[in-house]
């Protein structure tokens, strides 16, 4: 029980972090560009090294465990793609203007002249729904990766908390400008991260009736995938934008050296 209630606790701390990104929107005059720019490429590098070199294994070692070397190595990999094709079909989907994954300078959402309140409005709301949509399996991702080891889990939190920053700014910035209400703005981006817990609660539920290593693996596998996904599609070319190329690259590195060093750490 105090497993689950630290792994919930984990996925509402990374989930809520939208809030900061909408705090961001507000005072963008002492925003740093290439601060974030550090921090989207450091949350990409530990999302990156953690899922190829922790939670695929993990996935594999299960599966092989149970469905032997071959098979289990196979259903592994059909998991891990399966993943990245769930994720690349959500961002399909989503027109990319109004995706969360495709994010917009601060400077660039603040141009009032371009577009009226009403179509800004409208793609902030737009915006928080997609968002709370895409925050479904990211949820369920940490609350996964907490339960089954609690340090492993602090580092997706983390992660996942990072990255889901600008994500508050798509939502928060258009509904400000649009509406000069911080409150609306702030509490629309505050509970379009009230997704991730839901979702990691649903998936829990949904899951532990059948719950066993093979079900173990193939969520796992299929984690590792989405996370793939998310720092080469989101993260890493978002840290471009907002800094320069070599500042978003020593973020990469900075964060697999130093998931690297957490994990020999708890090893």
């Amino acid at each position: 029980m105090e497993n689950i209630v630290f792994a919930f606790g984990l996925t509402v701390f990374a989930g809520l972090s939208t809030g900061i990104g909408s705090t961001m929107a507000f005072f963008s005059r002492n925003f740093n560009p290439k601060f974030l720019a550090g921090s989207l490429g450091f949350s990409a590098g530990v999302m990156i090294y953690i899922s190829l070199v922790e939670i695929f294994f993990k996935a594999k070692d299960s599966l092989v465990s149970e469905l032997g070397t071959r098979g289990g190595y196979w259903v592994t990999v059909i998991a891990f793609f399966g993943g990245i094709a769930l994720i690349a079909i959500i961002d399909r989907l989503i027109p990319s203007y109004e995706n969360p994954h495709e994010i917009k300078n601060i400077k660039e959402q603040k141009t009032l002249d371009e577009y009226k309140n009403k179509k800004l409005l409208r793609m902030g709301m737009f915006s928080a729904l997609v968002i709370s949509i895409h925050n479904f399996p990211e949820g369920l991702a940490t609350f996964m990766g907490a339960l089954s080891d609690p340090a492993l889990g602090i580092s997706i939190a983390v992660a996942i908390a990072i990255h889901n920053i600008p994500e508050g700014v798509a939502v928060s910035a258009p509904i400000y400008y649009s509406t000069r209400s911080r409150k609306k703005a702030f509490w629309l981006s505050f509970l379009s991260g009230l997704a991730e817990p839901i979702g990691a609660l649903l998936g829990f539920f949904i899951l532990r009736t059948f719950f066993n290593q093979i079900t173990f693996g193939v969520i796992f596998a299929g984690v590792a995938g989405i996370m793939i996904y998310i720092s080469l599609d989101e993260l890493l070319p978002t840290a471009e934008e907002y800094g320069e190329h070599h500042i978003a690259i020593g973020g990469l590195i900075g964060g697999m050296l130093v998931m690297a060093l957490s994990l020999l750490m708890f090893a």
